[in-house]
């Protein structure tokens, strides 16, 4: 039987991991642009200075947040494409869908920045990580039905991918919710759980997800 299109297109695991390392990279790098140096005009003082860095807080904050966000989504893509033995058209446009919404979350990041003290901007950057999570299950769901994981994979990994993913986003959507007391609290939650994922994988009641 001939081989149709359909079947043969996006079958190259390494040419979804080189797209994607190249998107991350954007994204990060975009984050760090949109934080602006004040202005040399309006600074005459070291006092001045000081309080122009304090009214960058914001910005400061969410650019850290969004780059714990982006590596910890990289690091979480990259456990599953490490898994594939290959992929087909319908999988590589799954990981498209996760590419494009790396994409929006410069933009999320600026938004909240901008309107911290707002709950609208909070739940749209809730809503940008809760698409990302959401995404990232569905990619290996369907690698798994399709038989596209590498043999001899042991079940306890992909229980782990999804486990993961599962805990992450639960924790993340308690803290959106915070934000109908304080957006920063939500911001203080959300980042004290990046940081348990990113950096303190021994420790706490966490590390077993």
């Amino acid at each position: 039987m001939k081989p149709t299109y359909n079947r043969i297109a996006g079958d190259s695991v390494e040419r979804v991991e080189a797209l994607s390392d190249g998107i991350f990279a954007v994204a990060m790098t975009l984050l760090v642009l949109d934080l602006h140096v004040p202005a040399r005009a309006t600074i005459h003082s070291e006092e001045q200075l000081w309080v122009a860095l304090r009214a960058m807080l914001p910005q400061i904050v969410t650019c850290l947040m969004s780059f714990l966000t982006l590596s910890i989504f990289w690091t979480g893509q990259q456990a599953q494409l490490s898994r594939f033995a290959h992929t087909n058209r319908h999988l590589s446009w799954i990981q498209l869908a996760f590419l494009f919404f790396v994409t929006l979350l410069p933009f999320s990041t600026l938004l909240l920045a901008e309107y911290i003290e707002y709950r609208t901007a909070l739940v749209l950057y809730w809503a940008n990580i809760f698409l990302l999570g959401g995404v990232l299950l569905v990619s290996w769901k369907y690698a798994s039905r399709a038989g596209l994981v590498t043999q001899g994979t042991p079940a306890e990994v992909g229980k782990a991918i999804e486990r993961r993913i599962v805990v992450a986003q639960s924790l993340y959507a308690f803290g959106a919710l915070l934000c109908i007391f304080d957006t920063w609290a939500s911001i203080g939650f959300i980042v004290l759980v990046q940081l348990n994922f990113a950096i303190a994988p021994r420790l706490g009641f966490l590390s077993r997800f």
